[in-house]
Formats: C-alpha cells, structure tokens, sequence
C-alpha cells in the first residue's frame, strides 16, 4: 500500500462508520469502474485499428481536412 493510501485510510478510519461505508462504497465503484473500462478497451483494439487505418487510407486519397481549432463547439 502506498504512503499516501495509508494516510487516507488512517483518516477515514477516524470517521463515523456511516461516512467510512460511503466513502468505501466510492471507492469500491470507481476500482469496479476502471476495471470495466480497462476490459472495454482492451476488446475494442480489433476495432480501433482498424478505424485508423480507414483513416490513414482517407488521409492518403485526400478525403480528410485539417481542423479548425479557431471554432468553438461548446
């Protein structure tokens, strides 16, 4: 465990039982929630290589333009 975990259980652990079961309940979701998105990407590798070489292709023929980093999209 790194030293900084362990200052951070140290504090929670100094904290009424329902506050350390929410913030284990955070905790818990967010370690489930990288784990998830970890196995997503690690499936959609097939997929994003070949997106990027159907966009290298494009790029090659002259399909593409460049970016306009001046607009606002928001």
């Amino acid at each position: 465990m790194t030293q900084l975990l362990e200052r951070a259980v140290k504090q929670i652990s100094s904290l009424p039982d329902k506050e350390q079961d929410a913030l284990a309940e955070m905790i818990l979701a967010e370690v489930k929630s990288e784990k998830r998105w970890d196995e997503q990407f690690e499936s959609s590798q097939d997929t994003l290589s070949a997106m990027a070489t159907v966009a290298l292709t494009e790029e090659k023929v002259g399909k593409t333009s460049d970016l306009d980093l001046s607009r606002d999209f928001s």
